[in-house]
């Protein structure tokens, strides 16, 4: 395909990009996670290409909440003409692992996908077929069957010997007309037992006569056909998987390292000669936890002990009451107030909420019934529930700050969370947080005003929150939590004017993810510098909305996370976190949170 011109003589793609309805799409039997999709495409030129045994396709469901397209390999294609109208019916197997895969998997009927395609080159592309008549090997591991099942299709029934490799069932095998046919499985439930090795090696290809390897399945595998292949010395093709966005060669985005040099995934493959990957040394693989074990999800902060790591944050749950009719509570490990100031405040005017891509810019402006309604009201329901309980004090001098520290010293509530992302208005609005000597005359103040473990909340939007974060613990915090929500606007584009009175309004959610954990680990990575002794444990907060986010804060060093915005749509959020916590450290062989807490700063 790469030598084929990319227009037609008219100036034309010969490649197809619009939306196409889908036929069917049905979950495959015994496979909980594989569903068979199919879809017919209209050909409008005699020069659009049909998909040859290798290539796959960009998709994504029409109404979709992912941006890009997911590159999923042709499992089978057959063209149809109908007196002038020409179309391609094509399958496609597809594991369902994400959330755009999720949305390809449950697509009815009719519903609309995006596809661009047939894109990648071909196993015939690059593959000497001068042996397509016999001696040919071709293995398929797990979702990885389907490109090389559509490939042994194209060629002559029984010229090839065919080898499946799944966890446990399996499935694509429908086309194969193979010599012989073997599969195996992790589990023993078809074939034989175990993976790959158990029934093709170098004796194997030997006696066989192998003289070539056509391969596609997970990388393990992929590594071990190359080795193979090397030792028997014969040729090997290998169809390789890797995130995409473009799947077209311009963004550059899924490049690998080879022997010809960096190759990019959707352009110059998917398939390659064997000799030219380079596969890196595979990790150990992890023990699970015996059946019987159950890891432990506590964490203790600042003498504070909590029974799971997942803490609401301040201004999502109220104070505490916001979801007890629709979740249970005790779900949580601690609970953050509202942010709350020693004077009642009446908060933003105006326009408060504008929801954007995977988040929201919010401008709130801190509206509370004030400290003392909250000690005398609020506050003894609030530590009436199981999670413990933060309160987050916010302010706007260093007055009102250490008043407040002071009327909670008072009570019983276990932790202070120390908002200094509020308005300095001795320096016309700038936050506390927006630079060290800022931060450490708010915290000194407040330190010396409570003897309670204090957490301090920082700012993302300061120029550098490392030095910010450092004077926080110089002045006495005990804990950091962070990051509070990213500066942002909006503009209505009927008016012509900003959206929020205040222009600026925080942004937060989901978008601000990549960011927040960036900024955990920069934070992490400086407080890692300090003698042991001065060391403080971090709270990670920002876009969290999974346990598979919850993982990568705790092991980019958090200790623990808040969640916020993500209890919006999913009041069952603290649940599904620690839930898939707790099953990620059984199968990883974690028995604490501290065994993987900062695993990527090792």
């Amino acid at each position: 395909m790469k030598d084929r011109p990319l227009v037609d003589k008219d100036g034309k793609g010969i490649q197809f990009a619009g939306e196409v309805a889908v036929d069917f799409c049905r979950i495959v039997d015994g496979q909980p996670n594989v569903y068979l999709l199919q879809t017919t495409i209209p050909l409008e030129r005699e020069s659009q290409l049909l998909p040859q045994p290798g290539q796959f396709y960009m998709i994504r469901s029409a109404k979709s909440s992912v941006q890009f397209n997911r590159p999923i390999s042709v499992y089978s294609a057959q063209e149809i003409r109908k007196e002038k109208n020409r179309q391609v019916c094509i399958q496609f197997l597809i594991l369902q692992k994400g959330e755009g895969t999720r949305e390809l998997c449950h697509l009815l009927p009719g519903e609309k996908m995006n596809l661009l395609g047939p894109v990648g080159n071909a196993f015939s592309s690059v593959a000497d077929l001068k042996d397509k008549e016999n001696k040919i090997c071709i293995v398929g591991g797990g979702i990885g069957v389907a490109p090389v099942a559509f490939f042994a299709s194209s060629l002559k029934p029984e010229s090839y010997d065919f080898y499946a490799s799944f966890k446990s069932g399996s499935y694509g095998l429908e086309n194969i007309r193979a010599r012989n046919l073997v599969v195996t499985t992790d589990d023993g439930s078809v074939g034989i037992k175990g993976m790959l090795p158990a029934a093709l090696n170098a004796q194997t290809v030997k006696e066989k006569g192998y003289t070539c390897i056509y391969a596609c399945g997970p990388t393990p595998m992929l590594s071990y056909v190359q080795g193979l292949a090397k030792e028997c010395g014969i040729k090997a093709y290998l169809s390789v998987e890797h995130r995409m966005l473009c799947g077209v060669g311009a963004c550059l985005g899924c490049t690998i390292k080879t022997r010809a040099g960096v190759l990019r995934v959707c352009k110059d493959g998917p398939v390659f000669d064997s000799d030219i990957l380079l596969f890196q040394s595979p990790l150990p693989r992890s023990v699970p936890l015996a059946q019987n074990d159950q890891p432990d999800l506590g964490v203790t902060i600042c003498g504070v002990h909590f029974k799971n790591p997942v803490f609401a944050a301040s201004g999502t749950f109220g104070y505490g009451e916001s979801y007890r009719g629709f979740a249970d509570v005790a779900e949580w490990g601690a609970l953050c107030s509202k942010g709350t100031t020693l004077e009642s405040r009446d908060g933003n005017a105006g326009e408060r909420i504008i929801e954007i891509a995977s988040g929201n810019i919010n401008s709130i402006g801190l509206q509370n019934p004030g400290l003392d309604e909250v000690i005398k009201n609020e506050l003894p329901d609030m530590m009436s529930l199981e999670p413990v309980t933060i309160l987050n004090l916010a302010g706007s001098d260093i007055a009102s700050y250490a008043e407040g520290a002071r009327l909670l010293d008072a009570t019983d509530v276990p932790m202070i969370e120390l908002n200094i992302s509020c308005p300095n208005v001795k320096t016309g609005g700038h936050a506390w947080g927006m630079n060290p000597d800022a931060a450490f005359e708010c915290v000194s103040a407040v330190r010396a005003a409570t003897k309670k473990p204090l957490m301090v909340k920082l700012s993302p939007n300061a120029p550098d929150l490392r030095a910010v974060a450092l004077a926080c613990i110089k002045a006495g915090a005990d804990a950091l939590s962070l990051v509070n929500t990213f500066s942002a606007t909006a503009i209505d584009i009927e008016t012509g004017r900003p959206f929020f009175n205040n222009i600026r309004a925080g942004m937060c959610g989901p978008a601000i993810k990549p960011l927040a954990l960036r900024m955990v680990y920069d934070v992490v990575e400086e407080i890692n510098k300090l003698p042991e002794e001065d060391r403080v444990p971090v709270v990670g907060i920002g876009g969290i909305t999974t346990w598979q986010d919850a993982v990568e804060f705790i092991m980019a060093g958090a200790v623990a996370v808040e969640v916020g915005t993500g209890v919006f749509t999913n009041p069952h959020v603290a649940r599904d976190i620690t839930e898939g916590l707790s099953a990620f450290m059984k199968r990883k062989g974690y028995k604490t949170v501290y065994d993987f807490c900062g695993l990527a700063q090792r």
